[in-house]
């Protein structure tokens, strides 16, 4: 046995340095969060002169991890961004496809941001409300009802007297599912809660978005949703804080209980829809794909993630020195996840 499981390995390995060696370009998938982070390292590292400017794609992180899990050679993604942590039901894809050892990479923290047009007013926003505004269906009388709001004054009076119109993520996307978690679970009240167990439905659905037009997907591209902001200040958005960093002039943020998303905010986790961000390698094309290695380094090294980092510049919030020592040792001795 020993020496058949020697043999499939020797195998494996053979096709793996056969088809990836063909490429001498490295390969990038997944969230669009993190895409203008790890365009900006690809950019350097490209002018490094040594080894050719990694290409990225947006594909969105579910997307990202579809394509990366597909297995090992020429023809699947050496990385895969991700604005949330790898599923378990991922980890099973990966290994059914011969993709075991990957190296987790904590990117830095970001905070989702709310925003709207610096020509709008002010809001501030419970997540209550947020939800309220997103829902499929709402508790009315303690049982469930469609959605009826169509002004955010229908749901309080204190807030804009004009309709609803929010440019949200697909479901492919890993702020959706950042937001499903920190806002649409967190905003479902327990009376909704309640109501959805008695109609015979799950917890899971007070994530579920109305479909009448209210909310508006966007694809994987944040800026397509910066653009509708601009275009019409009555409409709302969310993404990654470096696009409202990249887009000051233009968008700010809404306040969500009472918080906006700044440095200081996302790093101590007081604005309540801050998140951490990651990468994950691709282990066996390590040494085979010229540059990985090299490029995996740049990335987590101080200059680039660090409290000084160039990625702050654009809007990364850097990790606490502890986590970023562990995500630093993950990145130069590629320590895979177990």
């Amino acid at each position: 046995m020993k020496k058949l499981n020697f043999i499939l390995s020797l195998v494996v390995a053979l096709v793996v340095t056969s088809y990836a060696s063909a490429r001498d370009q490295i390969k990038i998938v997944g969230s669009s969060t993190v895409y203008p982070y790890a365009t900006v390292v690809a950019e350097k590292f490209g002018k490094g002169g040594k080894f050719k400017t990694p290409v990225i794609e947006s594909t969105g992180t579910g997307g990202g991890m579809k394509l990366f899990c597909g297995g090992v050679g020429v023809n699947h993604p050496d990385i895969t961004n991700a604005s949330r942590a790898i599923k378990k039901d991922e980890i099973a894809l990966c290994a059914k496809n011969g993709v075991t050892d990957i190296v987790e990479i904590i990117v830095g923290n970001d905070g989702l941001t709310f925003a709207h047009s610096v020509k709008a007013k002010d809001v501030n926003f419970t997540k209550e409300q947020l939800w309220e505004a997103l829902a499929a269906d709402v508790a009315q009388g303690g049982k469930l009802a469609k959605n009826p709001y169509k002004k955010w004054s229908d749901i309080d009076k204190s807030l804009p007297n004009f309709p609803i119109k929010i440019m949200i993520a697909p479901p492919t996307s890993g702020t959706r599912d950042a937001w499903n978690e920190l806002v649409m679970m967190k905003g479902c009240s327990e009376t909704v809660k309640t109501a959805l167990l008695i109609a015979g439905k799950k917890i899971e659905d007070c994530a579920k978005v109305r479909e009448d037009g209210v909310a508006i997907e966007a694809g994987e591209n944040d800026t397509l949703i910066v653009n509708k902001i601009v275009a019409d200040p009555e409409m709302f958005g969310y993404f990654g804080y470096s696009y409202l960093v990249a887009n000051q002039d233009k968008i700010k943020a809404a306040k969500v209980e009472g918080k906006t998303p700044t440095l200081e905010t996302i790093q101590d986790y007081s604005y309540g829809i801050a998140r951490p961000l990651f990468f994950y390698v691709k282990k066996a094309h390590v040494g085979v794909v010229p540059g990985l290695k090299e490029f995996v380094a740049e990335f987590t090294s101080e200059g680039s993630m660090g409290p000084k980092g160039y990625l702050g510049d654009i809007g990364l919030i850097p990790l606490d020195a502890k986590t970023y020592s562990t995500v630093r040792k993950s990145g130069t001795e590629l320590v895979s996840i177990k």
